[in-house]
């Protein structure tokens, strides 16, 4: 019990800001003490102590935002997987909103992507677990597991009435970020297509622009950021920077000091001016919408598809003393008109939505890309 004492007191100073007093502190922690007493006796069930205690943890970190969360020791532990490019698992970027597990975005060529998940749908059954009430890495480590093997998601989409279930083989996921091509039928546009912000994507990025830039009949470019879930900030701004030649590109603000920075973008087009449409929808998400949302404020650069997701945090994974670790909201991106990204994400200047039928992305089913490629030749 003391040790629960001393967690719910650690917690609850977090948790408190300055506008209740000792009083109202101090009365709080008795109040949390007197819930877990009558649960310990009056409860149907026996409860293991501890994990309750990591379930108050974790919703007190969830009440703060839909991506900060608790990672107890053993599932920090299984967290500590690559993240350079390679992982196992299903392929897919998720959230939480209202105790329910969300997709922020499918990763092309992914089991989830080729299995038919999509951005904005809701996760509510995960094989024969419930998600409702689960923390969300409780959630990834039950997407997880030995390449190879399958299971079962049962998803709730929206204008769908009836629930729809995938059944989905777990492979290792190798996050090639950057691809391309000539489009249009005149072979003069270069479409690039950025699958997410990974350690060298600005390399790769920068080496295809400059490839392209020797073909003279290039006259522009789609940037193609559809089901683009982020990734470092760093190369955001990098990539961003690739098409401007002065003014801010993103800023941060948090409470820390080293958290509230501004990133200007350093001299040189490196394609001199010429024509960019990029392409967003419902998975742009973070690093993306800093991208589209600078070359908009910009009028560096049309913007085409559909509202982006509206993730416009930043996280910090911080070890704790027991092994464990928490994921927290440190800061927030601001676009260069001062706009917030979160939860409004960034409005295309024309929506064009992904049509219903045989959709796919850079296909001839693809109306979004055809609308794209038109505006060029209009």
């Amino acid at each position: 019990m003391k040790k629960i004492l001393f967690l719910t007191i650690l917690f609850l100073n977090l948790y408190c800001n300055s506008v209740f007093s000792k009083n109202d502190l101090y009365q709080k922690i008795d109040l949390f003490g007197e819930v877990l007493e009558n649960i310990k006796k009056d409860y149907v069930d026996d409860v293991d102590q501890a994990e309750m205690m990591d379930s108050a943890i974790n919703g007190v970190l969830q009440s703060l935002d839909p991506y900060s969360a608790y990672m107890s020791p053993e599932l920090f532990k299984e967290m500590q997987t690559d993240t350079k490019g390679q992982f196992g698992g299903l392929g897919i970027e998720i959230g939480m909103e209202a105790g329910v597990v969300k997709v922020i975005s499918p990763i092309d060529d992914t089991p989830a992507a080729i299995a038919g998940i999509k951005a904005g749908d809701y996760i509510v059954k995960i094989g024969k677990e419930q998600v409702q009430g689960k923390s969300l890495m409780e959630a990834v480590k039950l997407m997880r597991g030995p390449v190879g093997s399958s299971i079962d998601l049962t998803v709730r989409r929206k204008n769908v009435k009836k629930p729809l279930e995938f059944k989905i083989t777990r492979k290792i996921i190798e996050v090639q970020s950057v691809s391309s091509s000539v489009i249009s039928k005149d072979k003069n546009l270069g479409y690039i297509r950025l699958k997410s912000f990974n350690e060298n994507s600005d390399e790769q990025f920068l080496k295809l622009i400059k490839k392209f830039e020797k073909n003279s009949k290039i006259k522009g470019y789609v940037l193609d950021l559809r089901n683009n879930p982020g990734g470092l900030l760093t190369q955001a701004i990098n990539i961003t920077d690739f098409f401007l030649d002065d003014g801010e590109i993103v800023s941060t603000k948090g409470r820390n000091a080293s958290e509230t920075r501004k990133f200007f973008a350093s001299k040189g087009d490196e394609i001199k001016g010429k024509p960019i449409v990029v392409l967003i929808n419902y998975g742009s998400a973070s690093a993306s919408e800093i991208f589209a949302g600078a070359l908009k404020d910009h009028k560096r650069a049309i913007i085409l598809g559909e509202n982006s997701y509206g993730k416009g945090s930043v996280q910090s994974i911080i070890p704790l003393r027991n092994g464990g670790g928490i994921r927290l909201t440190i800061s927030k991106y601001y676009l260069p008109s001062g706009k917030s990204i979160s939860e409004v994400g960034v409005t295309p200047d024309i929506l064009v939505e992904e049509a219903e039928k045989d959709f796919k992305i850079n296909s001839d089913k693809d109306n979004q890309l055809n609308y794209a490629i038109k505006l060029f030749n209009s």
